[in-house]
Formats: C-alpha cells, sequence, structure tokens
C-alpha cells in the first residue's frame, strides 16, 4: 500500500518519498523494537514508571509476536517511521502497539498506519486501549471514529481506555 500525498514535518512540505505502508515482518522487528522505545518514552514520563511492556519488551518476544500476528510498517524512503499491530478475534479486529518516530507524530502517520489496518480486516468492530493519561493518543483514536467503550482501573489511580469503531455493517 502506498500512500501517495506528501507529508510534511513541523508544518514543512518534505522532499521525501511518500509514506509507503507495508505487511509488517518478523525480520522487521530489529527496527520496529528501536522505533518502538524511541516512541513509547513520552508514554514511561507521562506515568513515571521506566518499567512499561513496550520498553521493556526483548527482542526474542517481539520477533515471536510478529510471527503470530499481523502489523504494518510506515517507512519514508528507507526510513521506519511507524509500525502498528494488531489481530482479527472472530468479528473484533484487536489494535495492538502503535509507534511512531518522535519526529513524525502529528504528520498523520498513526491516522494512515489505522486506516490501513482497519482496511486490511474483515471485522464488523475494531478495538484497542491507552492509558487514561495518554490524552494525545484518547484525541488521535477519537478523531478517527473510535468511542471510549470501557474504563478500567490500573490499581495505580490510571485507568485503561478502551475504545470502539464500527468497521462495516453486517
Amino acid at each position: 500500500m502506498d500512500q501517495s500525498e506528501p507529508h510534511t514535518v513541523h508544518g514543512e512540505p518534505q522532499t521525501e518519498s511518500p509514506i509507503e505502508i507495508n505487511e509488517i515482518s518478523p525480520e522487521d522487528a530489529g527496527e520496529v523494537l528501536t522505533l518502538q522505545r524511541a516512541a513509547f518514552v513520552s508514554e514511561a514520563i507521562i506515568y513515571g514508571s521506566p518499567d512499561i511492556p513496550p520498553l521493556t519488551q526483548t527482542l526474542e518476544e517481539l520477533e515471536a509476536e510478529l510471527r503470530a500476528g499481523a502489523g504494518l510498517t510506515a517507512r519514508i524512503g528507507c526510513r521506519l517511521v511507524g509500525a502498528i499491530r494488531y489481530q482479527q478475534d472472530g468479528d473484533m479486529l484487536l489494535i495492538g502497539r502503535i509507534a511512531i518516530a518522535p519526529d513524525m507524530q502529528g504528520e498523520g502517520i498513526g491516522t494512515a498506519l489505522l486506516e490501513a489496518a482497519e482496511a486490511a480486516s474483515t471485522a464488523s468492530v475494531s478495538e484497542l486501549f491507552t492509558g487514561s493519561l495518554s490524552t494525545a493518543n484518547i484525541r488521535l483514536y477519537e478523531s478517527c471514529g473510535y468511542r471510549e467503550s470501557d474504563r478500567v482501573a490500573d490499581g495505580d489511580g490510571t485507568e485503561q481506555v478502551f475504545l470502539r469503531k464500527p468497521l462495516r455493517h453486517m
């Protein structure tokens, strides 16, 4: 899948290639892990803990996850700028980790990855979750049509916020 729209960085058009979205593979694991760690540092700061799963996941765990599930990568030229993991469970598309390079956040890459994952699925509903302090994530998901469906207390004063989006009518 090739997203042919030109992209911008901090409001200025760039001359690089358009965003190219492709299926993720276990061979992408090293790059994805590096991207994931860079992308989730801001979340660790928000929650006051470096021990969040995206930062503690090992390369071996990620390789196994990529072999077992589906996902997409977003590249500009040869640079990995985004990744999303998901799986379909019956009629539900479960969106996993979305990681966007810190300098590319807010440039539409997360939206493009979400839309591509939804389009690749035959599910009628998509679900994802984020932490209650991750207001930028919640705004992104709501702007993509997701609506809060549940909150689960984490026991530390925060909550996991689950959001759902209808994809297709049955």
